[in-house]
């Protein structure tokens, strides 16, 4: 396998422009007074992306995937990202291996 300059390149710049977004976010985030307001909208974040992921899947595909979707709408509301992501694996291999 060889690997082309060009190919690397682009991985390091992408790699690179990964890093400054996180860390600069990181950096940006320390010279603004976070109040109830902002922070409802932050936390909103991470449900929103999720949505936004599985979202196209759910309707494009079958029943499970799009009651799966929903399951996972509604316990990311209250659970971590990571345990929404298991719940709306499982909810869908239950619903698949049920004949959805």
């Amino acid at each position: 396998m060889t690997l082309d300059l060009s190919t690397l390149l682009a991985i390091l710049a992408m790699a690179a422009a990964t890093i400054f977004t996180r860390v600069g976010g990181l950096v940006l985030i320390r010279y603004v007074k976070i109040d109830e307001r902002r922070r409802t909208a932050i936390e909103a974040i991470p449900p929103a992306v999720l949505m936004a992921v599985i979202a196209p899947t759910a309707f494009a595909t079958g029943w499970a995937e799009a009651l799966a979707c929903a399951a996972t709408a509604i316990v990311s509301r209250r659970l971590p990202m990571l345990a929404s992501v298991v719940v709306g694996v499982a909810t869908v291999a239950l619903l698949r291996a049920a004949g959805l």
